[in-house]
């Protein structure tokens, strides 16, 4: 037992390495030339912010591998040299509040404050717009815990009585298990069996949950919206912008002519570009921001975003320099691995889909489906059943994130940021690290439900199957599954935009003008 959990305590250190390493290789890779040797404190944020939100996920397997450390134990204390999972997940929770709440946004006002100033003065603006958004959020927090911060659980009530001692169990049956007590000179039976009770019985049980769980709660709702939105669209999106980008590769390089006709193209809509930026740089230095302007700038924004896509089109058709024909080889086989990747997500996407239809939404479950699968993968050898949990907890998260990058709207009047390779400021990464670690508690939960009998006996399944689904206001969400039937309907629509308009080709965008 014990060479068992040296195993698992290597396996996490680990795990925390590798995914500290990726992060700093997705940052390198993904900054901005601009960002380069500078903006130090935000990439610091990022890269603590995705690995929060990563081991988090992870922590998922790691809970249930830690239960099996002392599933078979001989004796009693086996547990208590296993990993302390309890205080872990309050740290994660801890940490991924104080991310949320101060952290990324004063990274996020501390980046995009004016150049010019001093780094104090800079760094004072941001704690100022930080504290009093903390101060606004604790007043609703505040007021929201204090009218409905309860937790309502259902509860039967029994009663039964004392009294001597007896050799008689003559009148205990199967449907009768009381035993009967005399009051007045006449036998009267007790409510003490659960499944015999009256439903009048049936109670509920207030009390009033602490103030840290309560914000979790919160945060977790407001996780759970995104989730649904993001994850049902990654959900289709993912594996099927892969597939659909094999359909529409480039067959062949094109030839020079054809590379000078396009570029040219190219050049006309990027002066058309920087005439339309300079026209609203004019109208912002009048003083004149109106509705229009702002809709304008987001035109703008938008097009030069299509533009640098297709930049980067007409230079995999045409490669140049010494290693052209192994720049070409790459494509081609980048585009094979995403068909092959694909296919292995768009069958990962519909088991996902299929196990909260018949999992979730069905009561009683037609099957645990999933859940079966884990188990007997385990019986089979060791934690295969925990690795293949881990890849659908993972693969969920890797969903949201593909559902940001792939959904146009706006959020709360904030456009949502594009991950650009070599093209992704640090505002950029900073408000996705945002959305990814108010949703990855979203994610937890919405496992935590899923697997549920999977995960059972787990500390995830104490904290989230209890006091969050029975919270006053908030359980009927939960009771009534609307995240779940959100999130299938983003699924469903994002996969009718795609078979609808992903088999279409590009077309050659037009001549844009402003309002």
């Amino acid at each position: 037992m014990g060479d068992y959990n040296v195993v698992l305590l290597l396996i996490v250190i680990v795990v925390t390495l590798m995914v500290l390493a990726f992060n700093l290789y997705l940052l390198i890779n993904y900054q901005h030339p601009d960002d380069k040797n500078q903006a130090w404190f935000p990439k610091v944020v990022v890269i603590v912010g995705l690995s929060v939100a990563e081991l988090s996920i992870l922590m998922l397997p790691a809970d249930i591998a830690n239960r099996h450390a002392c599933k078979h134990s001989v004796y009693t204390d086996a547990c208590n040299y296993t990993l302390p999972m309890r205080e872990l997940w309050y740290s994660v929770y801890i940490v991924d509040a104080v991310l949320v709440f101060f952290v990324v946004p004063f990274s996020i006002f501390y980046y995009e404050a004016d150049q010019e100033k001093s780094w104090l003065r800079r760094a004072c603006s941001a704690i100022s717009w930080v504290v009093a958004t903390a101060i606004i959020l604790g007043i609703l927090f505040g007021v929201a815990f204090v009218l409905v911060g309860k937790v309502d659980f259902g509860v039967q009530r029994l009663e039964s009585s004392a009294q001597a001692y007896t050799t008689d169990f003559s009148l205990v049956t199967s449907m009768s298990p009381c035993l009967a007590t005399n009051q007045g000179g006449t036998a009267t039976r007790v409510s003490c069996s659960a499944e015999l009770a009256d439903p009048e019985s049936a109670t509920t049980w207030t009390m009033r949950t602490s103030f840290p769980e309560y914000v979790i709660a919160i945060l977790t709702i407001v996780g759970s919206i995104l989730f649904s939105i993001f994850g049902g669209v990654g959900i289709a999106s993912l594996p099927l912008s892969l597939i659909f980008a094999y359909v529409h590769r480039p067959k062949t390089i094109i030839t020079r002519s054809q590379y000078i006709k396009e570029a040219t193209e190219l050049g006309n809509r990027a002066k058309q570009i920087k005439e339309a930026a300079l026209a609203l740089q004019r109208e912002q230095r009048s003083g004149s921001k109106s509705r229009k302007w702002k809709t304008n700038v987001h035109k703008v924004q938008k097009e030069l975003m299509y533009l640098e896509e297709d930049e980067r089109a007409l230079e995999e058709v045409y490669p140049q320099g010494e290693k052209a024909d192994t720049s070409w080889a790459l494509t081609v086989l980048g585009y094979l691995g995403g068909l092959v990747f694909g296919i292995i997500g768009l069958l990962v996407s519909v088991v996902w889909v299929v196990h909260i239809i018949i999992y979730m939404l069905i009561t009683p479950p037609l099957t645990p489906f999933l859940n079966w699968i884990f188990i007997r993968l385990d019986n089979f050898w060791g934690l295969l059943g925990t690795v293949a949990f881990a890849f659908f907890c993972c693969y969920l998260l890797i969903a949201v994130i593909s559902g940001q990058m792939h959904l146009s709207l706006n959020i709360l009047f904030v456009a949502i940021h594009p991950m650009k390779l070599n093209g992704t400021y640090m505002s950029s990464f900073l408000f996705n690290v945002e959305l990814v670690l108010i949703c990855s508690i979203s994610v937890i939960q919405f496992c935590a439900k899923s697997f549920a009998v999977y995960a059972q006996a787990t500390v995830v399944q104490e904290i989230f199957g209890h006091t969050l689904e029975s919270l006053r206001g908030i359980k009927y969400l939960f009771e009534y599954n609307v995240f779940q039937y959100a999130f299938l309907v983003c699924a469903g629509l994002a996969t009718a935009h795609y078979l609808t308009f992903g088999c279409r080709k590009k077309r050659t965008r037009s001549k844009f003008q402003l309002e």
